[in-house]
């Protein structure tokens, strides 16, 4: 699992990074704590649903192209 949350976390930053965000802007345009971000990211969170939601709604993509070459 925590294999599958690290990926994820590292898929997430590249894209994030690919729209020339910073780690604290993309927290809050999530609305979330710019700790908690640092924490997806690193894999260490198990993201829910709606937070995934969130996260790809911001990056204008699906929840399914955040896990596409992830498995």
């Amino acid at each position: 699992m925590q294999d599958v949350q690290r990926k994820i976390g590292q898929r997430i930053r590249k894209l994030r990074q690919e729209q020339g965000w910073s780690q604290e802007t993309f927290a809050d345009m999530c609305k979330f704590h710019r700790s908690y971000m640092g924490a997806v990211e690193r894999g260490e969170v198990n993201l829910t649903i709606k937070s995934l939601q969130t996260i790809s709604k911001i990056l204008g993509i699906s929840i399914s192209a955040l896990f596409r070459s992830i498995a």
